[in-house]
This record gives C-alpha cells, sequence and structure tokens, in this order.
C-alpha cells in the first residue's frame, strides 16, 4: 500500500508564516511519500486550488500530484480541462483528479454556479468534455483543438470522491477509482465500499478501480494533545455546520494517537487491499510531518 500526504490547506494558521506550502511541498517531494494531495473549496481561507496545482509542479520534481477533491460544477469544463492538462504537462504527467459534486451551498454561491447541478450525473458529464478535450477533440467551433495535450495520453486519471455505494456504482461506467475518506476509520466499512467497487467496475467491464482513502491525523505522545488538535482543526474547516455537532463529531473523527497506533491503524487498511492512504494534516507544524514519515518508512 502506498501513503500519500496532504499539503495542511485548510489549516487556520497557514498564512502566519510565509514560505508553509513550498516548505511542505519540497519536504514531501523528497520524503517517502506516494503522493502530495490536496482539494477544493471555495467560500474558504485555503489557496485558490488551480494556482497552487501551479506552483506545486514548480516547487516539486518526482512525486506524483494527487488533487483529491475539485468540483466540476464550479468551472466550466473546457477551461478547466486546459488547464489540467497544463498542469499534467509541466509536471511530466504526475497529475490525478479527484472529483465531487461538494457538499456546501456556499461553495456554488461564491462560483455563480447553479444549485440545480449539483448532481452526480452533471459531474459525469462534465468529466465526459474534459476528457474529450484532453483526447484532441475540437469541443468547440475554433479553428484547431483547444490544448495543450496532457502530460498522460488521454489526459490524468480521474477518481471520484465518494464515502456512499450510490456514488461508487454510478461512477463505475466512467471514473478510474475512489478517492475516498473516512471519518470514523471503520475499517470494515472501507473494506464494505472496496468490495463494492471492485464488483462494480467489473460489472460495467472496466479495469480494477484505484482505491484510496484518506483521514485526518494528529501524533502525539500519548498526552492527548493530538486528540485537541484534530477538534481545533474540525472547528475551523467544518465551519459550516453547528458547531455543536462538530464538538460531537471530534472525539472520534480522524486518527490521534501515538506513531506506533498510526503504524498500527495504516497496516488495517494495507490488509483490505486499499492502493493508497492519504493522510490529511490538522497542523503546519513540520515535525508532525516529519513524525509521520518515520511511520512510512517503518512501514516500508
Amino acid at each position: 500500500m502506498e501513503i500519500g500526504m496532504t499539503l495542511p490547506v485548510m489549516e487556520p494558521d497557514l498564512w502566519a508564516e510565509p514560505g508553509t506550502l513550498e516548505a511542505w511541498a519540497r519536504a514531501i517531494d523528497t520524503g517517502p511519500w506516494s503522493s502530495l494531495c490536496f482539494g477544493e473549496r471555495l467560500a474558504f481561507d485555503n489557496p485558490e486550488t488551480l494556482t497552487l496545482l501551479g506552483a506545486v509542479t514548480a516547487w516539486t520534481t518526482d512525486v506524483p500530484i494527487a488533487l483529491t477533491v475539485l468540483v466540476p460544477q464550479l468551472h466550466e469544463p473546457v477551461p478547466l480541462a486546459k488547464a489540467l492538462a497544463t498542469a499534467d504537462r509541466l509536471c511530466g504527467g504526475r497529475l490525478t483528479v479527484g472529483v465531487g459534486v461538494g457538499g456546501r451551498d456556499e461553495d456554488y454561491r461564491a462560483a455563480g454556479a447553479d444549485l440545480s447541478t449539483r448532481t452526480m450525473r452533471e459531474m459525469a458529464e462534465r468529466v465526459g468534455v474534459m476528457r474529450r478535450v484532453w483526447a484532441g477533440e475540437r469541443v468547440v467551433e475554433a479553428t484547431l483543438p483547444v490544448g495543450p495535450p496532457p502530460g498522460q495520453a488521454g489526459g490524468p486519471p480521474v477518481l471520484v470522491g465518494t464515502m456512499g455505494p450510490r456514488t461508487v456504482q454510478h461512477a463505475a461506467t466512467w471514473a478510474d477509482g475512489l478517492a475516498g475518506v473516512t471519518l470514523d476509520l471503520d475499517v470494515d466499512a472501507v473494506a464494505s465500499l472496496f468490495d463494492l467497487a471492485r464488483s462494480s467496475w467489473a460489472e460495467a467491464g472496466r479495469p480494477a478501480p484505484r482505491l484510496t482513502t484518506s483521514f485526518w491525523f494528529a501524533l502525539d505522545d500519548g498526552d492527548g494533545a493530538a486528540r485537541t488538535q484534530v477538534h481545533r482543526h474540525l472547528r475551523h474547516y467544518m465551519n459550516w455546520l453547528p458547531a455543536s455537532l462538530v464538538d460531537a463529531m471530534a472525539p472520534t473523527t480522524g486518527f490521534a494517537g501515538t506513531a506506533a497506533e498510526l503504524e498500527e491503524t495504516l497496516r488495517g487498511f494495507a490488509a483490505l487491499g486499499c492502493d493508497e492512504v492519504q493522510l490529511i494534516p490538522t497542523s503546519c507544524d513540520r515535525d508532525q510531518l516529519a513524525a509521520a514519515a518515520d511511520v512510512v518508512r517503518r512501514l516500508g
């Protein structure tokens, strides 16, 4: 099993020091990580996703780049396809794109997007347009096709962001795999979702899907500080939910514990046939990044 690391793009103290994202990106590029990850939000204080993607292609040379969640309905599909093809070419074909319908009305409002388009069907249609652009088809009336061609033939792999079976079954006909997230580290629930994906892709006559999942993490020495750190992060990230609901979720959401306990948790995901786990930091502290890297090295 591979293990990726997410940039701390949703952290409340991200902008406290200049160079945080570049330092993290360069450290991930030289570390034991299988991918450098980040996702999209619009009505939030995180960096704009496509701008950051361009920066990451310049800051790194080797590590694969994974957009864990991009919401196609917040963009026009042809310019989005062009932007992603450009990034894939600039980074030498290291890009994977996760797509999702998004769970926040405020992001749609900020983009001026129609809330009625927040459906799996609309997302799949937009991905289809993007793939036609990447294939070099003339999708608009113009002298030349919209380019450049992506670094990977046919464009970057597209994974679907999901936590539920209906999304998995719908995506089996068009996605290349799953970009999942597990809130409570329920390995049995993830295993069931992966089994459904394998069978759904097989029934659709598709190659076996790439199966990934992600979870928030914080490390401590057993003193309970990690759980406080996760709680703080969730209060900021889940700001569209009532604080009382976030507080109720916080004690069981994500991983909080020692390095040895994280190693044990990751071994559990490896046992169910997960292709990649992507860790989501709940701090900009690079000591947390280094400690997690040590766990990955021990796992081999």
